[in-house]
């Protein structure tokens, strides 16, 4: 197993903003039909420290081809500081050039997968121009789900708690959701009197439909983890216990697949519900002239032939 070392804010990244409110956060009090004990993400919140060095933040290690990029403030469910949005992004984009990775597991520590952007890392409310707030949420929120959705490599996520707010978009984003038992989803931002951002309008209407997606943006309420099974927002429920084991076990598998080929099905079905059936067709075939370079098609298409099973090696 390898650590890798910290990477430079990626290419167009923001400056780092300071003060104590934003647009986005973890889920607090005062929402539509909200349970009462949310309120204790927002206090653990205010009581975290911003001082601890990123690299213990998030945690990240490559074995067997799997890239695990694990969220470590559990102290406050693991709010996402502007170091922390970063330091993912920039670790996705290695995760899609490096040929040694080709699955990630995102997952986190403690008893919260993450509660939402931490309120004291945006910027300040002061004299705006017109547009600011736009161009915060575009190289912040947005430009943060687009490096899950744009990574070559398929991302699982292991949801281990509440997923609140930019929380629950960064696993709708992901390939595939693992949730433990106690795992819930909030889309918070009605609480506070917000606009979803993240991606959250792209992302839900295309999970589960705009009924059901307006249902939760507009009540704010927490959907546990059967729930959102049911509604289609996560593939699987596990029990707390076998959690890591069952996404260790999925991303393994991911691992030893076709790398490029599951790169470019990825891309098909991401984009297939925002183009008519000719565009879609015209990049499939696109995507099959693609993969038949490959040497993992080349090993797929032999072992048909010679009756074994495929060994496939990224390439």
């Amino acid at each position: 197993m390898t650590s890798a070392p910290s990477p430079r804010p990626a290419a167009g990244a923001p400056s780092r903003p300071t003060g104590p409110t934003g647009p986005t956060g973890p889920a607090g009090p005062a929402g539509p039909a909200g349970p009462a004990d949310l309120t204790e993400l927002a206090e653990l919140t205010e009581l975290a420290e911003l001082t601890e060095p990123v690299d213990s933040l998030i945690l990240h290690a490559t074995d067997n081809g799997v890239a695990q990029l694990t969220l470590n403030r559990p102290d406050a469910l693991n709010a996402l500081t502007w170091d922390m949005r970063e330091r993912l992004i920039g670790l996705l984009a290695d995760a899609s050039a490096d040929p040694d990775v080709r699955a990630v597991l995102l997952t986190a520590t403690g008893k919260g997968f993450c509660s939402g952007a931490d309120l004291r890392g945006a910027p300040t409310v002061g004299d705006r121009v017109a547009g600011d707030v736009a161009r915060m949420i575009r190289g912040g929120a947005q430009r943060f789900i687009a490096a899950v959705l744009d990574c070559e490599k398929p991302v699982i996520a292991a949801v281990n708690g509440t997923a609140a707010g930019i929380g629950a978009h960064l696993a709708f984003a992901c390939d595939l959701v693992l949730a433990a038992e106690s795992a819930r989803f909030i889309e918070v931002f009605v609480r506070r009197g917000l606009v979803p951002d993240g991606g959250g309008g792209y992302l839900l209407p295309r999970l589960i439909g705009p009924q059901r997606a307006k249902e939760l943006m507009f009540f704010g309420d927490a959907v546990p983890a059967a729930e959102a099974a049911r509604l289609g927002l996560v593939n699987r429920v596990v029990p707390d216990g076998e959690l890591a084991k069952v996404a260790r076990e999925w991303a393994e598998r991911l691992a030893a697949g076709p790398t490029r080929a599951l790169a470019l099905t990825k891309a098909l079905v991401n984009a297939s519900l925002d183009g008519d059936r000719g565009a879609a067709f015209a990049a499939e075939a696109t995507a099959q002239e693609i993969n038949m370079t490959t040497a993992d098609a080349q090993e797929g298409i032999a072992s048909f032939v010679a009756r074994r099973r495929p060994t496939y090696r990224g390439r």
